[in-house]
């Protein structure tokens, strides 16, 4: 066996798969990238990893001031907060995956300020059934980053807006009915890493 997908009929990205002794180009435009039915299979057979970053405002001190959290609509209709977040591709490095996903939701005027080591300041684990925290579509592992923007955050993608909440209410369990699937617990657990004024 070379690797986990040696065991499915499920290609690499970017290889070839033979059917009927023809052979099947299965690549996509990014062959770091699954098609949308294979990437619909490997949700149902593997953990996927991703990242999550909540952007900071810093003040000259280096203490945190504010907490900005993405505002999205839900699949009922009702705007949620959210935080930044992404898959991590075939063959990306956690640090181009941040980049990738910051410039995806904030807009490329937001000036990130990467960290320095890729040991996140925490880590989630989501699951497809009722639980701690929650994604119904699969099975996930998030590395979490605290991650300060000094530009101005434009966001992007399905996100409405960003709003920025005082670090002591990002503090609150008062915050967890306003994200989905734990995301609020998430938060805390990140922010319980940053020194405070």
């Amino acid at each position: 066996m070379i690797g986990a997908f040696a065991l499915s009929n499920v290609p690499l990205p970017g290889t070839v798969a033979w059917d009927n002794n023809k052979m099947n180009d299965v690549r996509t435009p990014d062959s770091g990238w699954f098609s949308d039915d294979e990437f619909d299979d490997v949700r149902r057979r593997l953990p996927l990893l991703y990242i999550e970053a909540v952007p900071v405002r810093v003040d000259d001190l280096g203490f945190v001031t504010d907490i900005g959290v993405l505002i999205r609509v839900d699949q009922y209709g009702e705007m949620r907060s959210a935080l930044v977040a992404g898959r991590v591709k075939y063959g990306e490095s956690i640090r181009d995956a941040l980049v990738r996903n910051l410039e995806k939701d904030l807009g490329s005027l937001a000036f990130p300020r990467l960290p320095l080591s890729p040991v996140p300041a925490t880590v989630a684990e989501y699951f497809p059934f009722p639980g701690r925290l929650v994604d119904e579509r699969q099975h996930a592992v998030s590395l979490v980053y605290i991650v300060p923007v000094s530009g101005e955050c434009q966001p992007r993608q399905d996100a409405l807006g960003i709003r920025w909440i005082p670090f002591h209410e990002a503090l609150l369990e008062a915050i967890d009915s306003e994200f989905v699937g734990g995301r609020g617990q998430v938060l805390r657990a990140a922010l319980n890493t940053v020194t405070q004024r």
